[in-house]
């Protein structure tokens, strides 16, 4: 690094005064990588992967000493509440190729390089000599295995082999030889030998050791009269075969994958070298093959793994056979389901029937990209599709609504949907056969970065991250350019070329006709409703009341769910969270659906954002009669699409009409059974949760015989290709069987038969009413549901008033009530949005992707009800069997239409009902307290005594309080059934005097994440001033904070990064001690939320940076989180934002949290907290509050298990929060692993809120949830009231460690199966015991320290975060003496620092920034007082959080996070001026730095001299942008500041953009269909802003040398008119009002 004195000019030109000259300082150049790398030598080379090792993983040893990892070299299979089936991975993809199928070393050397330069894409686990994995595929080396094979090779082409993984012992891998052999053999394959690989294992840690394979290699011939892709077919079959052969010894034998055989690849262009290995390791592992200088290869991709586990996995290392995957597949579970279905269908025209000795092509033994692959190589091997258009269908673009796509390609699109449903997830998927085609792909919505170089000798690189190869010199490339969202990078190996994706797409899309094929023989539902009567509704009061209450409808259902849909077409809302008594506890009937929870994403994928990401998703799905995937042909397509799932009357009546309709025959299959009979007397207490041989179960096994009969047919009648269950025929003598049931059960028995794909499958249901409802039926494998009784019940509400009586204000009189038809619209509207929004949580933007994926949890249904219903659906502690369920049903019937005088005969047969006696809706208060229903957890008679006892400090007052809770707990949560193990209790002999003090206890409490805007300042500060007097920590929230509190007692510990990033500065992050990622929350995990302008106060829009007046919307976070490696790279930026401090990671209680959380662990997180879902103070549609997220039982004993088997548990500190109110459910917490505690609701509750759940309005009359001036002059808490809470809490805390015998927390901490157990009793006394008895906790209660006793189970060790080895620490030594004398007042001369970058160098420039915000505050330096010149590709997140009188200026180009949060400073990207010579590289068309670039920006200037990547600017708060084109999503949710675009957008520019101002040259008046015109409007440039403009462009002139901006100055009069001016219409509003108001003051 070298500094060469002084820079003249460049102030003045921005407008400012010129800088004092500038000091000289000479810094020590770093290595780099590339620097130590030689081509000719092979020791050298060897040597260098050695050194690049040791530079990109340095020791940790003196922050965490290696242990002996015996424990864990073997994956544990499902432990407890483990399951490997959870295991996620995300990764770092490259590929490089010479377009011209020239091998050279060169291509090797560059594709390792890259490898090992994207370690950090990757990781490791406790032993930083055991990586996830990571690999390459290669072109077939036919000269070097000519030399070393030693075997006498035909002709290239002719041969093929097979890379195989052999298991060490030699019985066993003689037997995995010999299965590959006979496979070979019957195939026709000729079989020259095998050769045993020369390998090194000697920098190999522990585990990958215990269960490293051999690596051998068969070498295989080609028949005598095949053609080449004869071969290829034969030797897929091949592979096949023996791959499925052993994948049942698997099973049969209970062994895993190191007892098989297990096939890298097998062909005769590409070998894949891969393993258990870190990349640093993947060239010295395979010695005796790459590190060889005669190995030469065309092309290669290359792969490294991130995996949430630290588990050993040869065979899940990447890359696979044909691709390799960075990404996520999130509906695999459905894309299996549904090949299962359509196996029966499958026949390859090249094999025919004995296509189904390559089947199952999907696997539980394969991950996602694992499977992805095995379609892949099924598609291309056995139908005619080319592996181009094979991954068009699987991952197909946003088609639906795309008006930029020909008419063609959307008629392929929508043909292939026929065929297959996409497989949908954040992806990039690279692909090759390395003879003809070699490419990537990306999913619709742009989720992962691929950058890619064009070099003028022929050679592509494409990558996760530019700069992987870095003695690439600029004027080599010829292109720079990005793969875009739904986009395709192909090349033509024979024709040596790069194809466009538009080419290769139209070339595919035109090879048939299947526009003409889909008007023939595609079906529309829509057009078949349109020829039926408009069906009247059947309403009278005592029938519809009947119905209703035999549903399960009450008060509730009607106004809190309906009403809010009928008339808005939104969901109702809610707040504070979900206290109510789980399904599988309550007294109380409750409907199947309440026993499942949604899944949703956090950390390895992103959720999207329905409502502004709307143009990717869709609900359109094609459903019926499937037909043979391998043959595409006209008929193919003869299918019916449903364009909405929720279906109206005249849509069911033409389903079930199947008059001239030829070949759509339906059946309606009746779907109730008889009340008669349905009587069981109560089983005795050893029997409950046993299950039996209940009536509903036998009408279930009756529904699927006679749906499955219906599909087959009969003799002269062809099988129904529409099926409709219908509980239509449910009435006084009839029970309906629950839909979910019912549809559940139907489709696992029409999977399993094979029959599912023969037939579409819809409902006719009296119990779908709400969003959850239809997500369950669709997850579970309805094609559309009719939600008839829901019909019914919206015409009740509206001839009962209550329509009107809710829409008063908005109409004058009950004749304008909507009609009928209007009120279904609105809800079925509502029910769309809704589904959406459920989808989306899971990043899954297709209703086709999502149906039958079966995203949800059960919690609390007894196994046999999920192996019936819902196989495959995680379930973990048993509960309800059909018995319990078939109670509630015939609880509500008879209350429906019995009543009191229910009509039998003298025998005491049922005769009829009392028409009499019409029953009224029930209202049970699931939503809100009613005494005498459901029980709540917040009781008025505990916050009564809560409130006492805080106020007067009062031990019996505070007793009382606990006793309430501490009651209700035992009806309502897992927790409430547990007791301390009296056994232990009896024994101790501790004295309390000797227990862990409480003021010491209290340091491990924590106030809830609560924003400074959600609730008042008072309120805020009063939280922040208890804590810090405690010790504890309060949390910001999303919020930020005033600066002026970082100097007192009000200053809050914790600084919440949420995905909207309000207020967040280097200056807040530097005032931390603990900075914390929200990956989710409670309240609604998986969404964002939205703060409306009443709210946005003056202050809290200043502490914001944001306007006041205008709404703020928070995307669903983290929307700069695609993957586990984003997340480690977030956790390194906000860990160079505050070196001191700790980074926290926030998760929800899910199925897999525990996975997440080992993955979390894993990016050096140094805490994290996994909420309940069933707690949060926000304000959510009452589907997220309820129907999301797991108890924190679940939650933290998953996570202390996963932990503790990985040996990460001791890296870091856990946390959990979830509606914890009493010294019993903290110290069960304890027990289960947590070692931090969060509570809101009991805090808030001691400042005086009285849980009226209005905090989304504004009315909150206590003062604590409002920003209204009148109603926080109310406010009467005080911070002792908090103090007082939880000094009252570690008082009882310490008598309970007394009575266990323990001295401290600490001892408490994972304890959970020494000192827990189950509460016989308490199941027994609960209301409903045949439901709580059935529930198997043993799982909860498994202790960790069992499950690995070598591990550790607190937190005991540092995380190493590797800061030492930064170039930042070389740049605060050149700038310390700088810094030293501003932050005293003084002055300096400003300097420069000139060095190298590369990709290495990631967050640079973040950790001097944080040394400028600790000592000089929130202004920083001076403006340039550091420039910073670096020349090279600079790694991710440059100039994060870059502090004001920072300037980095970057000659060459930029990678993902450039500028992200900038706080200030200055960022300049530029291309090398070498590359510009001769005009061939024209930076405005080439990309020059990556995505999310200036995310989240407060403050500063960045100018980009060429184009940037996805989502730009979003959240941009206050900075000024000027970039020259940009992709997709583009100034999303940005409400301050300034973006100046000199070229081309993608689509959705401005979604949620609710501030500042976007200037976009558009000379060609296309801008307008890419903008999302939700909030904002379109204007010419006018006035005062053709001024500010031009002055923005002159920036980035006099920053960038840009010739577009210099040719706009140049001709400024006929420029100015070009372009368009974006600006958000409330922030518009606002400004206008704001200007109106001073210019009265001006006049008054």
């Amino acid at each position: 690094m070298l500094v060469r004195g002084t820079r003249t000019g460049a102030a003045a030109v921005r407008g400012r005064s010129p800088a004092r000259p500038r000091k000289a300082v000479t810094l020590p150049a770093t290595a780099t990588m590339s620097s130590s790398v030689q081509r000719t030598s092979r020791a050298a080379r060897y040597a260098a992967a050695s050194a690049r090792a040791a530079l990109a993983r340095p020791a940790r040893y003196a922050v965490a000493p290696r242990r002996h990892l015996a424990a864990l070299t073997k994956a544990p299979g499902r432990t407890a509440l483990y399951d490997p089936a959870h295991e996620r991975d995300n990764c770092g993809v490259g590929l490089v190729a010479d377009i011209n199928k020239n091998p050279s070393r060169v291509i090797l050397t560059d594709c390792n390089e890259m490898l090992v330069r994207m370690s950090h894409r990757g990781g490791c686990g406790c032993d930083p000599q055991s990586g996830d994995g990571a690999g390459m595929l290669v072109a077939m080396p036919d000269a070097f295995m000519r030399k070393h094979s030693g075997f006498e090779l035909p002709a290239q082409g002719d041969y093929a082999v097979a890379m195989c993984f052999l298991p060490q012992d030699e019985a066993n891998a003689e037997r995995a030889r010999k299965s590959l052999e006979r496979a070979s053999r019957q195939r026709g394959l000729g079989i020259l030998g095998w050769r045993v690989l020369e390998t090194d294992n000697s920098d190999l840690g522990e585990a990958p050791l215990a269960s490293e394979p051999r690596v051998e290699q068969l070498f295989l011939t080609k028949k005598q009269g095949w053609d080449a892709r004869k071969f290829d077919q034969e030797l897929y079959r091949a592979q096949a075969v023996a791959q499925l052969e052993n994948f049942q010894i698997m099973s049969d034998e209970g062994v895993g994958e190191d007892a098989v055989l297990y096939i890298n690849s097998m062909s005769p262009h590409q070998i894949t070298y891969k393993g258990q290995l870190t990349p640093e390791q993947v060239l010295g592992y395979f010695s005796g093959d790459l590190l060889r200088d005669d190995f030469h290869t065309h092309l290669a991709l290359v792969h490294s793994r991130f995996s949430t586990n630290t588990f050993p996995s040869w065979s899940r290392a990447q890359p696979l056979r044909q691709m390799c995957h960075n990404g996520e597949i999130n509906t695999l579970r459905g894309n299996k389901n549904w090949m299962r279905a359509r196996e029966g269908l499958l026949k390859s025209p090249y094999l025919g029937d004995d296509t189904a000795k390559l089947l199952p092509v999907t696997s539980d033994e394969m991950s996602d990209s694992g499977n992805f692959d095995g379609v892949l190589q099924l598609l291309t091997n056995e139908s005619a599709m080319s592996l181009p258009e094979a991954a068009m269908i699987m991952v197909p673009e946003a088609w639906q609504d795309n008006d930029g796509l020909t008419d063609e390609k959307k008629a392929f699109y929508e043909y292939h949907s026929c065929l297959m449903e996409p497989w949908d997830g954040p992806a990039l998927i690279a692909f090759t056969d390395s003879n003809k085609w070699i490419g990537a792909t990306l999913d619709r919505n742009g989720l992962r970065p691929a950058r890619y170089y064009e070099t003028h000798d022929g050679r592509v690189l494409v990558s996760s991250e530019v700069g992987v190869v870095p003695w690439v010199k600029p004027e080599e490339i010829k292109v720079r350019s990005r793969l875009e969202p739904g986009k395709m990078f192909l090349v033509d190996l024979e024709e040596g070329r790069i194809i466009p994706d538009d080419e290769i797409k139209n070339r595919v899309a035109s090879q048939k006709p299947y526009q003409e094929w889909l008007s023939t023989h595609t079906k529309y539902l829509s057009d078949w409703a349109s020829q039926q009567k408009p069906q009247e509704l059947v309403f009278d009061d005592e029938t519809t009341a009947r119905r209703l209450v035999m549903h399960g409808y009450t008060t509730e259902t009607m106004e809190t769910l309906l009403a809010p849909m009928a008339i808005g077409g939104k969901e109702g809302f809610g707040s504070m969270g979900n206290d109510a008594a789980l399904a599988c506890l309550s007294a109380e009937p409750r409907p199947v659906s309440d026993y499942f929870k949604q899944l949703f994403a956090q950390v390895t994928n992103p959720p999207i954002d329905p409502i502004r990401e709307e143009l990717v998703m869709s609900l359109v799905c094609p459903v019926g009669p499937e037909s043979n995937l391998l043959d595409a042909g006209e008929n193919n397509c003869a299918r019916l699409v449903v364009e909405h799932p929720v279906l109206t009357p005249e849509e069911l009546a033409a389903l079930q009409d199947d008059r001239s309709r030829d070949g759509w025959s339906s059946a309606t299959v009746d779907a109730t059974f008889a009340r008669d009979g349905a009587d069981q007397p109560a089983p005795s207490p050893e029997m409950f949760g046993q299950g039996s041989d209940s009536a509903l179960e036998r009408a279930l096994a009756d529904l699927c015989e006679r749906a499955a009969r219906a599909v087959q047919g009969s003799y002269g009648r062809d099988g129904a290709a529409i099926i409709v269950l219908s509980d239509a025929l449910a009435g006084p003598d009839r029970l309906p069987i629950p839909t979910l049931l019912a549809v559940g059960a139907v489709h696992q028995h029409l999977l399993k038969t094979g029959q599912r794909g023969k037939a579409a499958l819809f409902a006719d249901c009296g119990d779908v009413k709400e969003v959850h409802d239809v997500a369950l039926a669709v997850g579970f494998g309805a094609d559309g549901v009719c939600p008839r009784v829901a019909y019914e019940a919206l015409a009740k509400l509206r001839h009962d008033g209550l329509i009107h009586a809710k829409m008063r204000n908005d109409i004058p009189s009950p004749d304008d009530v909507p009609d009928d038809a209007e009120i279904r619209k609105a809800y079925r509207k509502a029910l769309a949005k809704g589904l959406l929004k459920v989808m989306s949580k899971m990043g899954i933007s297709t209703l086709q992707s999502y149906k039958g994926a079966q995203i949800f949890e059960a919690l609390g249904l007894h196994p046999d009800v999920v192996e019936t219903c819902f196989s495959g659906t995680p379930s973990r502690i048993g509960g309800a069997s059909f018995d319990a369920i078939q109670r509630d049903v015939v609880a509500l019937h008879d209350h429906a239409w019995s009543g009191s005088k229910r009509q039998t005969d003298p025998a005491g047969a049922w005769t009829g009902v009392n028409h009499e006696d019409v029953p009224q809706l029930p209202n049970p208060g699931q939503f809100h307290y009613r005494n005498g229903g459901e029980v709540h957890l917040n009781t008025p008679m505990g916050m009564v005594s809560l409130q006492a006892a805080t106020k007067s400090n009062s031990r019996d007052t505070f007793l009382s309080y606990c006793r309430e809770v501490d009651d209700v707990n035992a009806k309502s949560t897992l927790r409430g059934v547990l007791r301390w193990r009296p056994d232990v209790l009896d024994k101790s002999s501790v004295r309390l005097e000797d227990v862990e003090p409480a003021k010491e206890i209290v340091k491990r409490f924590v106030t809830g994440a609560m924003s400074l805007g959600s609730i008042s300042r008072e309120s805020h500060e009063a939280l922040a001033v208890a804590m810090n007097t405690l010790g504890g920590k309060s949390n910001t929230g999303e919020g930020g904070e005033d600066p002026v509190r970082f100097g007192d007692n009000r200053r809050s510990s914790i600084k919440q990064v949420a995905s909207g990033r309000f207020g967040v500065t280097s200056h807040y992050l530097a005032n931390s001690d603990q900075i914390q990622i929200k990956m989710a929350q409670g309240a609604k995990p998986g969404e964002g939320g939205e703060l409306p302008g009443f709210k946005v106060s003056d202050y809290i829009a200043e502490c914001r940076g944001t306007t006041p007046g205008v709404g703020l919307i928070s995307p669903p976070p983290h929307h700069d989180i695609y993957s586990i490696e984003d997340l480690a790279q977030l956790i390194h930026d906000l860990k160079c934002a505050n070196p001191e401090g700790e980074v926290s990671v926030k998760l929800v209680s899910e199925v897999g949290v525990g996975v997440i959380a080992a993955g979390v662990a894993k990016a050096k997180a140094d805490h994290i907290v996994v909420s309940g879902g069933d707690g949060g103070t926000g304000a959510a549609a009452w589907t997220g509050i309820k129907c999301a997220g797991l108890p924190w039982e679940l939650g933290i004993a998953e996570t202390q298990q996963t932990l503790v088997l990985n040996d990460l548990r001791d890296r870091v500190r856990l946390q959990t929060d979830g509606q914890l109110k009493t010294p019993r459910d903290i110290c069960i917490a304890a027990a289960l692993g947590a070692e931090e505690y969060a509570l809101s609701t009991g805090p808030l509750i001691a400042l005086g809120c009285i849980m009226m759940r209005k905090c989304h309005l504004n009315t909150c009359p206590v003062g604590i949830a409002t920003q209204d001036p009148e109603l926080r002059a109310k406010f009467e808490g005080q911070p002792e009231h908090v103090i007082n809470f939880f000094f009252l809490l570690a008082e009882e805390m310490r008598r309970t460690l007394q009575s266990l015998g323990m001295t401290s927390m600490d001892e408490l901490v994972g304890a959970a199966g020494d000192v827990l157990e189950v509460d016989p009793a308490k199941l027994r006394s609960n209301g409903r015991p045949d439901k709580a008895m059935g529930l198997d906790l043993a799982p909860l209660l498994q202790s960790a320290r069992e499950l690995n006793p070598t591990a550790g189970y607190r937190h005991t060790q540092l995380q190493d975060h590797e800061l030492g080895i930064k170039a930042d620490n070389e740049l605060m030594d050149a700038a310390h003496s700088l810094i030293e004398t501003y932050a005293k007042g003084g002055e300096a001369e400003p300097i420069v620092i000139e060095r190298e970058t590369n990709n290495l160098d990631r967050t640079l420039g973040t950790m001097l920034s944080a040394k400028v915000s600790k000592a000089c505050g929130k202004p920083g330096l001076p403006d340039d007082a550091v420039r910073i010149k670096l020349e090279g590709s600079s790694g991710q997140s440059l100039g994060f959080a870059l502090a004001p009188g920072i300037t980095i200026e970057v000659v060459g180009d930029a990678n993902d996070g450039c500028g992200k949060g900038l706080s200030g400073g200055r960022v300049i990207v530029r291309p090398n001026l070498t590359q510009l010579e001769g005009g061939h590289f024209i930076p405005s068309e080439n990309v020059i730095v990556g995505n999310v670039a200036c995310y989240g920006a407060t403050a500063g200037e960045a100018f980009f001299r060429g184009v940037g990547g996805e989502r730009f600017c979003v959240r941009n708060s206050g900075a000024l942008a000027v970039v020259e084109g940009v992709g997709d999503h583009g100034c999303e949710y940005m409400t301050g500041g300034r973006m100046v675009c000199l070229g081309k957008t993608g689509r959705n520019f401005a979604a949620g953009m609710s501030g500042g101002i976007a200037y976009v040259l558009d000379p060609d008046r296309v801008f307008a269909d890419k903008c999302n015109m939700g909030m904002v409007e379109l204007g010419p440039v006018e006035g005062e802003d053709i001024d500010e403009l031009k002055g923005y462009i002159e920036k980035h002139v006099a920053a960038t040398e840009s010739t577009v901006g210099a040719d706009l100055l140049a001709d400024w009069d006929n420029s100015v008119s070009k372009f368009v001016r974006v600006m958000p219409t409330d922030y518009k509003a606002v400004l206008e009002k704001m200007k109106a108001e001073e210019a009265l003051e001006a006049t008054a």
